[in-house]
């Protein structure tokens, strides 16, 4: 039986990490939080593995934030002209 439910429900492989990390709203504001995340890790708060983790986490965050913003530029350039755009 435990073998069974294992198998459906595996242990966490991972712990819950706490540490300070500053907002993050746009794509420039990566660079405090990656030394946010180095810092932590050279503090010993963080394993290797941990901060590779949050850090993967922020570049997709990042390319979030990129998206919306180049959709936005988009937008707004296609508003300045509109009958420009038409194929």
């Amino acid at each position: 039986m435990r073998l069974c439910v294992e198998r459906i429900i595996p242990l966490r492989k991972g712990r819950p990490v706490v540490f300070d990390l500053p907002a993050i709203e746009t794509a420039a504001d990566m660079a405090n939080a990656l030394g946010a995340i180095a810092g932590a890790m050279a503090a010993g708060e963080l394993t290797l593995d941990e901060a590779g983790a949050v850090a993967g986490v922020l570049e997709a965050k990042r390319r979030a934030i990129e998206t919306v913003e180049h959709e936005e530029r988009l937008r707004k350039l296609e508003e300045r002209s509109p009958g420009e755009n038409a194929c």
